[in-house]
């Protein structure tokens, strides 16, 4: 047997083990995670193709240094100064479209009652909404025509009082003794003149901006009432499902808390507009509906509204004569009394579940970030908060 020969034939030998290939390199029949030598294309993921990084592979992430976190940083705090300046630029038109959001929430417990009568909502919107224009312009023609009239009395009666002033002896001897009624005369011309022109033209853009306002309001309301469910509905599939059934009851439960203190604002201040109006009828004062109207509008307002229309109509019954302005008084003294401790608590005692302390201080506050808007909205958000701590906050922390 020669030593070349080899005594086993091949297909009798045992199989050779292959020695696996190292981490990270290419076995010898595999052709798509490595590319031939020469190769300058794009690398392709294992396993992928082409389209699955069409750009290449990413590279390495940038280092994080002190300049990338400060020009990260800087970038923050200018995108922050921005949002901060847009906010601020739209407040008018954010205030806007919460009073309209306010008023719609208000306003669905009517349209509801409505719906509850077998009418369709669309038919019920329409009925609610002719109401509410009828209540502008009822009180349009119950207040513009009494104030262009005073305006028209006023505007006459100065040649009057001018002559009378001129013909009074002791303005003549000054008159020749200073020279007063060529100054008062030039002062009117020079100066007086050109600022009640310029203070027209601001009233009447004033007055243009004040309707144009109102017609905004009243659209944005029309169409948050028609898609109310809809909004509702919408912000609820942003609750994860495990939470949506109580997050829907409780809004359900704020809701129906701002609808009835809209609908009990309205009410109480429609008492005191109608009281009003028969007390000052009784006692002979000029343009009666027109006050009742104002102490209607201001009682709207809490904490102060009351007290504010009762000083505007008191003023305007004294300048009649000083008997009606105290009768006046003393009407609005003993009703705002009936108001405070029987008519309100009443009226409030289903819809808003907040301590007296507490809608004084949310009202001060709402009043000094937003003015009446403010003050309007923040009793209603100040018992919406307060039931989501009873519902949500205080049990968590019971079970901690």
């Amino acid at each position: 047997m020669s030593a070349e020969a080899d005594p086993v034939p091949a297909q009798d030998r045992p199989p050779v083990l292959e020695q696996a290939p190292a981490p990270g390199a290419a076995s010898p029949g595999d052709t798509t995670g490595a590319a031939p030598p020469g190769d300058t294309t794009d690398a392709v993921p294992l396993g992928g193709s082409a389209d699955a990084a069409p750009y290449g592979l990413p590279g390495k992430p940038l280092a994080r240094g002190p300049f990338l976190f400060g020009l990260v940083g800087g970038l923050g705090v200018l995108t922050a100064i921005a949002i901060a300046q847009m906010v601020v630029a739209s407040l008018h038109v954010i205030i806007l479209v919460v009073v309209a959001m306010f008023l719609a929430v208000g306003l669905n417990p009517a349209v509801e009652a409505l719906q509850r009568r077998r009418l369709g909502r669309r038919g019920a919107i329409s009925i609610v909404f002719a109401g509410v224009i009828l209540a502008f312009v009822l009180f349009g023609l119950a207040v513009v025509p009494p104030v262009s009239q005073q305006l028209a009395e006023f505007v006459a009666a100065v040649p009057g009082y001018v002559t009378e002033l001129s013909n009074h002896p002791t303005l003549r001897r000054l008159d020749a003794e200073y020279q007063i009624l060529p100054k008062v005369a030039a002062f009117v011309t020079d100066t007086l003149g050109p600022a009640l022109a310029s203070g027209v033209v601001g009233a009447g853009l004033v007055v243009l901006d004040g309707a144009f306002t109102t017609v905004t309001l009243l659209v944005l309301m029309l169409y948050f009432l028609g898609s109310l469910h809809t909004i509702k509905d919408y912000l609820l599939r942003l609750v994860p499902a495990s939470r949506r059934a109580r997050t829907g009851a409780i809004a359900e439960e704020v809701l129906d808390g701002i609808g009835g203190y809209v609908a009990g604002s309205v009410l109480i201040s429609v008492i005191a507009g109608v009281l009003a109006w028969i007390f000052l009828s009784l006692i002979g004062v000029k343009y009666a509906l027109a006050l009742a109207l104002v102490v209607a509008l201001t009682d709207l307002i809490p904490l102060v509204g009351a007290t504010i229309g009762a000083v505007l109509v008191t003023g305007v019954a004294l300048l009649e004569s000083w008997q009606v302005g105290v009768a006046c008084a003393v009407f609005f003294l003993v009703y705002q009394q009936i108001e405070n401790y029987l008519i309100y608590p009443r009226v409030m005692k289903r819809s808003v579940d907040v301590t007296p302390a507490v809608t004084v201080i949310a009202a001060l506050f709402g009043g000094a970030l937003l003015g009446i808007v403010g003050a309007l909205v923040a009793i209603p958000v100040a018992a919406a908060i307060a039931l989501v701590i009873r519902e949500i906050v205080l049990p968590r922390q019971a079970r901690c």
